[in-house]
């Protein structure tokens, strides 16, 4: 069956009980002639066809006599249907156990998180604006730079929206400005192993650390908050991990102002408190929630890689360009 209607039409499914369906939803009952794993692999194949068959309806809608005349590649026999739903069958399996994994792991942090970067007696209250020892130098905005400047290439642009929860998301659409707008307009570089901390929701007050993206030299974006602190003080890795966390977004959300857009300054950002240990245990417990998220990242990429792999063998075998006979 596959939903027929709405944002997530053409998306497929096999029913493994016995049930009814609405007019959202189209069921296809296939003879002995077909093999059912087969028809949702090709299914799924198509899915993109059967969406683009919707149009631009204010809801989108493939009717059954439009599904009905879609065409697909079928094998001539029975018996390579089902090899071919063996073979994809077990990379969706791979997946699913890696999916597994993910969440598993997800949660393991989640837990260490929880016992680590809850205070103690021992933990210091402070904020930004005194780890930064009250230097502009060490926590500040980065540039106001209006689209005149941007061009193709140079010294590169990073936006809000690279700015993830506790990672870097370098997306598509780079931006720069050029060396001499650089000067002009008296931008200040952003360094590897900055934390940048983005004022602009959602959710303002999310953080990560400035990685090494092979570029010769980066600035970013007014609403983003650069800060380095006093590298005896604070472990920015430590800060990172803790800026992910739903106490420190509940503090930001309190400060938010703002109608169409909403954000925080960064002089409330700097005020708002927070609770640190020593400079030796904040390194510890940023080094064992790095390892942790070292091993999600592993294992996503590796999800993501048999993902694409499975996308390569439905295009092969559900079109008949490569045969398992």
């Amino acid at each position: 069956m596959f939903t027929c209607i709405g944002s997530t039409i053409g998306k497929s499914g096999i029913a493994g009980v016995d049930l009814t369906s609405n007019q959202q939803i189209n069921a296809v009952f296939p003879n002995t002639a077909f093999d059912t794993d087969f028809l949702y692999y090709e299914l799924q194949l198509i899915a993109k066809k059967i969406k683009s068959q919707a149009g631009e309806q204010a809801v989108p809608m493939v009717n059954k006599t439009e599904f009905s005349e879609f065409k697909i590649p079928l094998p001539p026999t029975l018996t390579e249907q089902k090899a071919i739903a063996t073979a994809l069958s077990d990379v969706d399996a791979l997946i699913s156990s890696l999916e597994q994994g993910i969440t598993k792991k997800k949660a393991i942090k989640q837990g260490a998180m929880q016992e680590l970067l809850t205070p103690n007696e021992n933990w210091k209250k402070t904020c930004l604006v005194e780890l930064a020892d009250n230097r502009k130098s060490q926590f500040d905005d980065g540039d106001w730079v209006e689209s005149e400047y941007i061009i193709a290439q140079g010294v590169r642009l990073i936006q809000t929206g690279n700015i993830g929860i506790g990672q870097f998301k370098d997306k598509g659409n780079k931006k720069y400005i050029s060396e001499d707008s650089f000067i002009k307009l008296n931008c200040k570089e952003v360094l590897e192993g900055d934390l940048l901390i983005c004022r602009l929701a959602e959710p303002a007050g999310r953080a990560c650390i400035m990685p090494d993206i092979g570029e010769y030299k980066v600035i970013t974006s007014v609403d983003v908050s650069i800060f380095r602190g006093n590298p005896e003080a604070v472990n920015r890795q430590f800060l990172s991990q803790l800026f992910t966390t739903n106490n420190w977004f509940q503090k930001v959300i309190e400060k938010v102002g703002g109608t169409t857009h909403k954000r925080i300054s960064r002089g409330a950002l700097g005020k708002i408190e927070i609770e640190i240990p020593s400079f030796i245990e904040q390194k510890a417990i940023a080094q064992i929630l790095n390892d942790m998220d070292a091993e999600i990242t592993q294992l996503e990429s590796k999800k993501a890689k048999y993902q694409a792999i499975k996308q390569g063998m439905m295009q092969e075998l559900l079109t008949g360009k490569t045969r398992l006979v």
